[in-house]
């Protein structure tokens, strides 16, 4: 049984004055808790990011962290969501008193590999990484042996290390390593319920050419990304299931020359830039006028959502002035610039991907390394993975904006 999260028993530890009920790292209700008003659950979690980030700051008031350094790589700082962990770990760190390092490794494993080197070459006691190569363990691995040559701990984040099928392989490898991100199906199944239920209840509405079918397109982010893989297929798969047992046809991918189902950005980079240029020469083929319009979109991540809303924008969709004709958007990631498109009524819906709370849960773990602790230390409380004891999941959350 996966273990409570660790904003509940921090709320619990710090004072008998904060509601019991502040478990939700999120301001938004997940697929099992939808009971809460809106409200109440962003109070939920105000409160338990401020406490979290209390105890953080607390542990460095009661410690000198001065004398750590440590090394943040990111796989690019072009990415939204990453910009977003990015902000918010800045801060972390800052709270804890340590010194730190950006890097950009601008989608590129071998910069990310020679930034590695000049980090640990010029003293980094402490490497974190969020490796450009997502699920690739021999990308892994080789960073893991040069942190564990150089006997400094590495702290992996968001982007898988292993595939399911070798789970543990990388992380069992060195006692000073450790991840902390996301249960990769988790959205995908988040997302896909939230889908199959807004089609369902707005089944007429989206269906613009009455052939009692919805035609579909997929963005997806990147090949190979676990995170990617899990989003492409649970969203639709979950999605067909809801309708399917409603009684209505699965889903229309509305390309039928197109096999896979999806188009991939080809630099792999998730960008509004790709589902852009996809979307318009899409809307160029597939349109009311040829009366095979494209009434649903699904992207892996916000950005890519936001490219797709611009290119329905372009054509006269998804306005929001109320009159225009709203094609169903649905992202991944609840960026600012998401939110605001929900509430312009642009985009549809989102699962948030909590940045606050992933850039929280590493400097937790960056914490212990500067005191000499182990990585794992102190934290029973988090949402650690069941198969593998130093890996951590920050849980998602639906976004609809209500």
């Amino acid at each position: 049984m996966k273990k409570k999260l660790l904003a509940v028993l921090l709320c619990m530890s710090m004072t008998a004055a904060l509601l019991a009920g502040c478990g939700s790292t999120a301001a938004e209700t997940t697929a099992e808790t939808e009971t809460a008003p809106a409200t109440e659950e962003a109070n939920a979690e105000d409160t338990a990011e401020d406490a979290v980030e209390d105890v953080v700051d607390a542990a460095a008031d009661q410690a000198d962290l001065s004398a750590a350094s440590i090394a943040v790589f990111y796989y690019t700082y072009s990415d939204t969501y990453i910009a977003s962990v990015r902000t918010a770990l800045d801060s972390a760190l800052d709270g804890l008193g340590v010194t730190y390092q950006d890097y950009d490794s601008n989608s590129n494993q071998t910069t990310q590999n020679e930034q590695i080197d000049t980090a640990i070459s010029t003293g980094a006691t402490l490497l974190i990484v969020n490796i450009v190569t997502s699920g690739s363990v021999d990308a892994s691995q080789a960073i893991v042996d040069k942190a564990s040559a150089a006997g400094v701990p590495v702290i992996f984040f968001n982007r898988a290390v292993e595939g399911d099928e070798d789970e543990g392989t990388v992380l069992g490898s060195y006692d000073k390593c450790a991840f902390v991100g996301t249960d990769a199906p988790e959205a995908g199944h988040m997302q896909g319920q939230m889908i199959g239920e807004y089609v369902l209840e707005n089944y007429d509405a989206i269906d613009l050419n009455g052939d009692g079918e919805i035609s579909y397109a997929m963005f997806m982010g990147q090949l190979g990304n676990v995170e990617a893989i899990y989003r492409t297929q649970y969203g639709v798969e979950d999605a067909n299931a809801v309708l399917e047992a409603a009684g209505k046809p699965a889903l229309v991918y509305f390309d039928s020359a197109n096999a896979d189902c999806y188009q991939v950005d080809q630099d792999g980079n998730w960008s509004a830039t790709a589902s852009n240029n996809y979307m318009t020469t899409n809307l160029s083929q597939y349109n009311e006028a040829n009366g095979n319009m494209i009434e649903l979109v699904i992207c892996n991540n916000d950005g890519m959502a936001e490219g797709a809303i611009s290119a329905l924008n372009d054509k006269g969709y998804n306005l929001g002035d109320g009159s225009s004709t709203m094609i169903p958007v649905f992202g991944v990631d609840a960026t600012d610039a998401a939110k605001q498109l929900i509430a312009d009524g642009k985009m549809t819906g989102t699962i948030k991907q909590d940045a606050e709370g992933m850039a929280n849960g590493i400097a937790f773990l960056a914490q212990n390394a500067a005191s000499g602790k182990d990585l794992m230390d102190g934290t029973d409380s988090y949402n650690i993975s069941e198969k593998v004891a130093n890996k951590i999941y920050i849980p998602y959350a639906t976004y609809t904006g209500e």
